[in-house]
């Protein structure tokens, strides 16, 4: 199947059965369909036309992480989510995937191309606490659950009191466990069931992407939108990129998504990841990062870089604050990765990444840290 006739055609979109995920693929979907010409909106599972031609279904592809309540950070490393969708996309049962854009190895995959870069959600972190607490308010030994060791490591740096607990599970699963909400109405969510039930109820709080919560209609769950001064996000956090196979069938299925390609957001999570990626960071490694435009009437355009190492105990941490200044962008519809700007963006990653190596963001924590997964 080819994308020479986009318009026309019916496309395979891949995306992981979790209600966060569907609910993000059905929204790119709708956004296809109506730079496409209009048309009706994509539901989550069913194929959905504009007028101009173009159709779209939604394809579930099982993942290995889905239904295992393995750490994250002994579940394989990062990517553990992303490479099923890429192998089916690479054996062509489906002709593009979304991804949630922190959840993609850094290295890019032969054969793959990222070819659109929706405009981000907020990337910021949300406590979702019992009672409506809020970080400061929580008591002291409070339960507070996460399964990423940089939202752990940055929430002991702030109250080194708090016991903090590792889960998993897709976002309502988490908040069921915290004391009050398992019986707000948010649902269940697992494609697969889990080898165990999950305790509800048992916690005093949790923290999740805000980016998350607001797709899934659940953002009165949080308790607090934590700052970037207390919690910097992962890289590419609240991004989302969308994937296809090289070579001219892309760029044919590139033009077509073009216009839904948001440049502010591609240099940000472009900056953020080769950071990310001249660390060697693994997925055990809690790196914070956050990067965006900062525009002028009159200025030059300038891309702007916080990035912070903790230790896991949140005892220690190395951080910096890197700008520098973007080219016009030159690249064309369909070439988005291929311009002096994003270029830029790359090396800003790279030398906030040396500064924090020169400071010794690597004595105090593995950085690497990549656990294999248990077999």
């Amino acid at each position: 199947m080819t994308t020479t006739e986009t318009d026309s055609r019916r496309l395979r979109l891949g995306t992981r059965g979790s209600r966060l995920a569907l609910t993000q693929s059905g929204q790119v979907a709708e956004a296809l369909i109506a730079s496409g010409g209009g048309g009706a909106a994509a539901a989550a599972g069913k194929a959905s036309e504009g007028s101009g031609g173009l159709s779209i279904d939604l394809v579930t592809v099982r993942t290995d992480g889905d239904g295992d309540r393995t750490p994250l950070r002994q579940l394989g490393g990062v990517g553990v989510f992303a490479a099923r969708l890429r192998h089916a996309l690479l054996d062509g049962e489906v002709d593009l995937v979304v991804h949630s854009f922190k959840d993609l190895p850094t290295q890019p995959v032969e054969g793959l191309e990222v070819i659109c870069v929706p405009p981000r959600e907020d990337p910021r972190d949300a406590l979702c606490a019992r009672d409506g607490l809020t970080l400061a308010d929580l008591p002291e030994g409070a339960r507070v659950g996460t399964g990423s060791p940089r939202r752990a490591a940055q929430l002991l740096a702030a109250r080194p009191d708090l016991e903090v607990v590792d889960l998993r599970g897709n976002v309502p699963t988490r908040l069921a466990r915290v004391r009050g909400l398992e019986v707000v109405g948010v649902g269940t969510d697992e494609p697969v069931a889990p080898s165990r039930a999950d305790a509800a109820g048992d916690l005093d709080a949790v923290v999740l992407a805000l980016s998350g919560l607001r797709r899934l209609g659940l953002e009165h769950c949080a308790s607090e939108v934590l700052d970037l001064e207390t919690m910097l996000p992962a890289p590419a956090q609240g991004a989302l990129a969308v994937e296809a196979r090289a070579g001219e069938d892309c760029a044919e299925l590139a033009r077509a998504v073009a216009a839904l390609d948001d440049e502010p957001t591609r240099l940000a999570v472009t900056a953020e990841r080769a950071l990310m990626a001249r660390l060697g960071a693994g997925c055990a490694a809690p790196v914070g990062a956050w990067a965006y435009l900062r525009e002028g009437s009159q200025a030059p355009r300038v891309l702007v870089l916080r990035a912070v190492v903790t230790s896991l105990d949140g005892g220690q941490e190395v951080g910096c604050e890197l700008s520098t200044e973007l080219p016009e962008a030159s690249g064309g519809p369909g070439a988005p990765g291929d311009t002096a700007a994003v270029r830029a963006a790359e090396a800003l990653g790279v030398r906030a990444a040396e500064v924090l190596l020169d400071d010794g963001a690597d004595q105090i924590v593995d950085l690497h840290a990549n656990k294999p997964r248990r077999h």
